[in-house]
């Protein structure tokens, strides 16, 4: 795809006109000759991926690597600390490069033909010409630029896997192109408004016409842009994330607008991503509906909450993956993402998440759980679990985690996953040392969380584990007389169903079937509609078929295509996963609904983990101490929590001091 976008003389002269007679005879004209080019092949690559994910996953293999791996295992470590930008590998850095290298050579390549062409055809408003030529490749450039943004967003997309790479850490590539994107758009934007504006033509800007793209559409584009732009600032989408959330739907508005300004045949150039985000868009609504079995939840005195969900046994993930949760019973609307603390390994039936009380949100659902008059049933709805596709840590002789907080959720999932791996398979796990810092002696009550709440009794002698916790506030435990974790227990109701994967056990494949059916009966319904209706139109009269109109013909296409095949894809599974609910259902026990159970917290958590931890009050972590005296000649570090202690433990791994330590961040924030 990047080779055709490029400028090149061969490109122009010899492939793009064999093509386009190519496809013309077929009535697509241009439109088919850039789904050819653009669309066809990356929506191949994504069925074969998932065919490919399918298999491995089949094979039970957990882990992709090899000889190539060790070699890209040293560019994977933090090269840079770029403050807003986060943790940058030189694998990323090295991709960046490429990529602005790529935008910058296509932009000064255009340019500079199109301006020798005014230098030999002056005129008395060079600079006008020449701005309005500059804002024109702003606005190409920044078009191939938005060709990516939608890839790193979907979800349940086959090629996110195939490169290493999970939907939470890829969201910080949809950040820097959407960067890219939004200064190349506004440039295009305003500089034709300058340029109008001196000329006095500024009418066109409400200028609609029936042949070639509409003006006003692509001025309503760039203010939704604009509007997401603005809101996405880290302070602003920290402090009002719900106006962050809110204002970010206007990509729906955006797309739209989008294509009735580009045109349909350019707008191929961005369909893949599109497509892809649009397949797992619905897919996402379509799981959302259903309404999850909320089997209890534990508060702890540090204000933190662990919610435990009906899960079926044909919904496996890996640690370290996420889930999205809507509680109605706060807002019908919001979506927030969860780190999962479960192992589905350990726990077959159950899924937990950890959510703390800091946000508005938070707050609300700590409240309604700690009242004496709380609900007996929630209405939660879930999307997910979505995450990596293999267990990468196991590669390592020893693993060292970091945390700040709340940000030890993900390390209780991969502990979870160790205990069940050292007492069921009897293979070699990795030696644990979980550093956790936290600021109240209240909060020590998240180490307790490393055991699930089936209160079954489990020996960690195998597990060669070791936790130093920091307590930097407090010079001592404090005692405290609520120092009790309450359990509640709610009460289902018969629509509840367990979490499961959307397309069942086989996503994968289901997920590619979905892609290849759909976009083939796009093309389908898009050949009748231009052989039947468009091209006679075209070429049997003087009249030229409507730009806009053909652009809203082929985006709705695209999403009755998309709408069809999910939604069967989805009732065909959700058949099977009902004799799994109803088994469910009648294993409820009436006796443990709505009764709460008080477990005291000592100074320390669970008998079979005391003799692994050792808390230090008062004190913050020698982090560089610590990490240095690792001897271990594999050791992975795996920081999670704050950026700031993030980008200290990064800073610790890069500095050359020892090799053998290979950095790895767990965020939601970049």
């Amino acid at each position: 795809m990047i080779w055709v976008i490029m400028p090149t003389n061969t490109y122009n002269k010899e492939w793009s006109p064999k093509l386009q007679s190519a496809t013309t005879s077929t009535y697509f004209g241009s439109q088919g000759t850039n789904l050819l080019i653009y669309t066809f092949p990356i929506l191949l690559i994504a069925v074969l991926g998932c065919i490919y994910l399918h298999l491995a996953k089949q094979s039970g293999h957990t882990y992709h690597g090899g000889p190539l791996s060790n070699v890209l295992q040293a560019w994977r470590r933090p090269f840079l600390l770029m403050g807003p930008l986060g943790v940058i590998s030189a694998v990323e850095l090295t991709f960046c490069l490429m990529f602005l290298a790529l935008l910058v050579w296509c932009f000064s390549m255009y340019l500079s033909n199109t301006l020798s062409h005014i230098s030999q055809n002056s005129t008395e408003n060079g600079w006008m010409v020449k701005l309005g030529d500059v804002s024109y490749w702003s606005g190409f450039v920044g078009h191939i630029a938005a060709a990516f943004l939608f890839f790193p967003v979907a979800r349940m997309s086959s090629l996110l896997p195939l490169i290493g790479l999970s939907s939470e850490a890829s969201i910080k590539y949809h950040v820097w192109i959407g960067h890219i994107v939004m200064l190349l758009f506004s440039a295009h934007g305003f500089g034709f408004i300058i340029v109008w504006a001196a000329t006095g033509n500024l009418y066109k800007l409400l200028k609609w016409e029936a042949v070639g793209g509409s003006i006003i559409a692509g001025g309503l584009a760039l203010v939704c842009g604009l509007i997401m732009w603005i809101t996405a600032i880290p302070r602003i989408r920290r402090k009002i994330f719900e106006l962050f959330y809110y204002t970010h739907h206007l990509y729906i508005l955006f797309i739209l607008f989008y294509i009735l300004h580009v045109g349909v045949s350019a707008f191929c150039l961005i369909l893949p991503g599109v497509y892809l985000f649009l397949v797992d868009r619905f897919l996402r609504f379509l799981q959302s509906r259903q309404k999850i079995r909320l089997v209890s939840a534990r508060l702890l005195p540090s204000e933190a909450v662990e919610l435990n969900f009906s899960k079926s046994r044909g919904c496996s993930y890996a640690p370290t993956s996420t889930v999205f949760i809507k509680v109605a019973n706060i807002s019908s609307l919001q979506w927030h993402p969860f780190t999962i603390c479960s192992s589905s390994s350990l726990e077959p039936e159950s899924l937990s998440i950890i959510i703390k009380k800091e946000g508005n949100w938070t707050k609300n659902l700590y409240q309604i759980l700690s009242s004496p008059s709380s609900p007996q049933r929630l209405d939660v709805s879930v999307e997910g679990p979505y995450g990596p596709p293999s267990l990468d840590f196991l590669r390592y002789d020893s693993l060292v985690m970091v945390s700040g907080g709340s940000g030890i959720t993900p390390f209780i999932s991969i502990i979870r996953e160790l205990i069940y791996r050292s007492k069921t398979q009897g293979s070699r796990t990795p030696g644990v040392l979980l550093i956790c810092a936290f600021k109240t002696s209240a909060e020590l009550s998240m180490l307790n969380l490393l055991l699930p709440i089936s209160g079954q009794v489990f020996d960690l002698s195998s597990l060669k584990i070791r936790i130093e916790a920091y307590v930097t506030r407090d010079k001592a435990l404090i005692p405290n007389a609520q120092n009790l974790i309450h359990t509640k227990w709610f009460k289902p109701i018969p629509s509840d169903s367990p979490i499961s994967h959307v397309l069942g056990p086989n996503s994968w494949l289901w997920l590619g079937g979905v892609i290849a059916t759909s976009f083939i009966a796009f093309l389908i319904l898009l050949g009748i509609l231009t052989r039947c209706y468009i091209y006679p139109i075209d070429h049997n009269s003087d009249l030229v078929y409507n730009y806009s109109k053909k652009s809203m013909l082929n985006l709705l296409f695209i999403c009755v295509c998309i709408t069809a095949s999910c939604t069967a894809a989805v009732l065909w599974n959700k058949r099977g996963n009902s004799i799994e609910v109803k088994q469910i259902q009648s294993m409820d026990s009436p006796s443990s609904w709505s009764y709460n159970v008080d477990t005291e917290i000592e100074s320390v958590p669970h008998e079979s983990i005391i003799h692994s931890i050792n808390v230090h009050f008062g004190e913050r972590p020698d982090l560089k101490k610590m990490l240095l005296e690792c001897k271990e000649l594999n050791t992975g570090v795996m920081a999670s929590g704050p950026r700031r202690l993030r980008h200290e433990v990064a800073r610790i791994c890069s500095s050359g001091l020892a090799n053998n330590l290979h950095f790895e961040s767990i965020s939601f924030s970049w």
